[in-house]
């Protein structure tokens, strides 16, 4: 039996936000769990938290069992009587094969709840902490068994974050790290791994570094506040400002974090800024003031940003710290590259990794920008990474050289105001590029959709396409706001322009790929089944949600997804507006793979490689014969097929690949 396999009971041993989360998603996934803290009205609050986020959940179509299922799963523990840990709680941890601990960022009290863990639990169980600021080794150090004693650092809240860290101790074995990286993986979750114990782990390392540059550059006099959330949000392409981002998860939890992975070690030069918020208690959303002012505390209204406000910044030093910072943690050895970008798309909501941001901008240019940041203001932490200077002398520069972080086809973009086209010749990628909207698809993007497609028909060195979304959503389904005050005939004609966009891609006379790289919701669906082949990451979300605003896909879905699942399983998915993950639309045959979310892009690519090798009459006569058959009667497919298959034997692909096939080597079609 694997180490996973013998977790059957878990103990998550604090019911604050992070524990009462982590304890549902432990549920969800079938475990059965102790939900330990310090009072009854305590637990209360959280297990009527975790019912109404059941309910949230079942409402979506994204729980798979009732509501008082995972609940039947869930057992309260009080954990501390008169400051002295309890029976029923000792007897808890004896039955259980983990714990998870989410108490309070105070290194004492871990040490003494590890300690008495340790003392009750079996040989067998493993020990996690869901601390994101502390040592995992100085925790550790309470118990007699440090080899599995493990960092399992959740994202908020935990239901809907789908990264985990995964931190190795100085003496955590790699049993340990490889159960709880596969427990991770049961959960649900991306899990990444820290090889070594630094202060902040990855994502708020690289967070640390973004949000200081952010603040100082407002402290410096350099741009306000505004215009720095604008270059954030419009030319980062981030989900959300860097102030706006503090504003919403609270400026103090950011402020203690950082002032706790200081005291480390992290090397950082803080800003005043966060210090003077925190002091004042203005401490964002929550307080109703933080750099932003909102209408009362805990009530959220996104801040008014203009495009325009962030023309003028220089984005380039927003980003430069963070890739130093990725340098430095991949030159230590404390993560991998995949596991870095990996960590921040997924726990910050980066439309793409740390390295690509790196590799587009160049690395010449991130090495001279610290430089300069460095001058002007003498703090070391600015020093240009040594990995990153080595790149440099070896002419490692990004995308411009082909090389950088990553290696690259010779690449051509060119931007729309949707979507973006890059032409990474034999292969041409359309991005749908509107990740502040989730991709939402538009009559403009429509438009431009269908141009694109045209220009790249008549190239014939272009032999596939694939089609993605930028950010977090492949995408997530029409722009309703555009349907504000239309009439049914105005919604006709859209209808009919999407179908045709649609068509025009089923009926491509050149092989499409879809590439889902997270919510492929309505129109979105739409679209990438009208593709050839769908590849999905494991964090995609796919479905027809349109019964809930009321009416039905209007862009080939009531069509195009019987004929892909089935005419029940396609009623089912219309009827409830449910969302399904990837994994369960792999199993119904909606999509044809499913690969983690840092592969996708490569295993895309490797997929048009290797069709753009084949002979592109042949592909299109075999997607014709294919396609066109099963919307007729067998009798017709069967004569399109013979016809075109004598047809293809007066090309001259034919010739070529007979005559390969015959000198033994690979044949070099030209679509003649």
């Amino acid at each position: 039996m694997s180490g996973v396999e013998k977790i059957k009971k878990i103990a998550v041993v604090g019911a604050g936000t992070m524990g009462h989360g982590i304890a549902e998603v432990a549920a969800m996934a079938g475990y059965e769990v102790y939900l330990a803290d310090i009072s009854d009205e305590i637990l209360k609050n959280a297990l009527e938290k975790i019912r109404w986020s059941l309910s949230k959940l079942s409402e979506k179509g994204q729980l798979r069992e009732t509501v008082d299922a995972v609940m039947a799963r869930i057992k309260p523990v009080v954990n501390l009587k008169d400051g002295k840990y309890t029976e029923e709680f000792a007897a808890a941890l004896k039955d259980s094969d983990m714990m998870i601990e989410a108490i309070p960022e105070r290194l004492d009290l871990k040490q003494q709840l590890f300690k008495f863990a340790d003392e009750h639990m079996p040989e067998h169980a493993i020990l996690a902490t869901n601390t994101s600021s502390l040592p995992i080794t100085e925790i550790a150090a309470a118990t007699k068994r440090p080899e599995r004693v493990v960092g399992m650092h959740f994202f908020n809240p935990p239901p809907l974050m789908p990264l985990v860290e995964i931190i190795k101790g100085e003496k955590t074995s790699d049993e340990t790290v490889k159960t709880v990286y596969e427990l991770a993986k049961k959960f649900g979750k991306q899990p990444v791994v820290v090889k070594k114990d630094v202060p902040g782990f990855i994502v708020n390392r690289i967070l640390a570094r973004f949000l200081n540059e952010a603040c100082w550059m407002v402290a410096r006099g350099q741009a306000s506040i505004v215009e720095v959330d604008s270059a954030v949000r419009y030319k980062l392409g981030f989900p959300m400002g860097a102030f706006e981002l503090a504003d919403y998860s609270g400026i103090d939890v950011f402020y203690l974090v950082f002032q706790a992975m200081i005291e480390r070690g992290f090397k950082i030069t803080g800003c005043p800024l966060f210090k003077e918020k925190y002091e004042k208690k203005e401490l964002g959303m929550k307080t109703g003031k933080g750099f932003y002012e909102y209408p009362a505390p805990g009530k959220y209204v996104r801040p008014k940003i203009p495009k325009e406000a962030g023309e003028k910044v220089d984005h380039v030093r927003l980003i430069a710290p963070s890739i130093n910072e990725a340098a430095w943690l991949i030159r230590n050895e404390v993560a991998t590259l995949e596991d870095i970008d990996k960590a921040v798309m997924l726990g910050l909501g980066w439309p793409k990794g740390v390295s690509d941001y790196a590799d587009e901008i160049g690395i010449d240019v991130i090495v001279e920008t610290l430089k300069k940041l460095k001058e002007e203001t003498g703090f070391e932490e600015y020093e240009p990474d040594p990995l990153l200077v080595k790149m440099v002398e070896e002419g490692r520069l990004g995308r411009k050289v082909g090389k950088g972080f990553k290696e690259y086809r010779p690449v051509e973009e060119i931007k729309k105001e949707t979507i973006l086209i890059r032409l990474e010749k034999p292969i041409a990628w359309i991005i749908l590029n509107r990740p502040e909207r989730l991709n939402a698809i538009s009559p403009k993007m429509i438009k431009e959709l269908g141009e694109a497609l045209d220009e790249l028909e008549e190239m014939e060195d272009v032999r596939v396409v694939i089609l993605t979304g930028a950010g977090r959503a492949f995408s997530a389904g029409a722009d309703v706001t555009a349907f504000a005050g239309i009439t049914p005939v105005k919604a006709a004609i859209f209808s009919r322009r999407f179908q045709e966009l649609t068509l025009k891609i089923e009926y491509y006379t050149k092989p499409v790929i879809a590439a889902l790289n997270g919510y492929t919701l309505g129109g979105g669906l739409e679209i990438a089944m009208s593709a050839d082949f769908r590849i999905a990451s494991e964090t995609a979300m796919l479905g027809q949600p349109e019964i809930n605003l009321g009416f039905i896909p209007g862009a080939g879905g009531t069509q195009r997804l019987s004929r892909l699942v089935g005419r029940a399983k396609a009623k089912e998915l219309i009827y409830t507006g449910d969302m399904i993950p990837a994994t369960e639309a792999y199993k119904i045959g909606l999509v044809e793979k499913v690969v983690p979310p840092e592969r996708l892009e490569q295993e895309a690519r490797a997929f048009a490689l290797k069709l753009a090798e084949k002979p592109p009459l042949a592909l299109m006569a075999a997607k014709y014969a294919v396609n066109y058959g099963l919307e007729s009667n067998i009798w017709a497919g069967l004569a399109l097929e013979a016809s075109e298959f004598g047809l293809l034997f007066s090309t001259e692909d034919v010739a070529e690949g007979v005559s390969a096939f015959l000198s033994k080597r690979k044949p070099q079609f030209k679509g003649r």
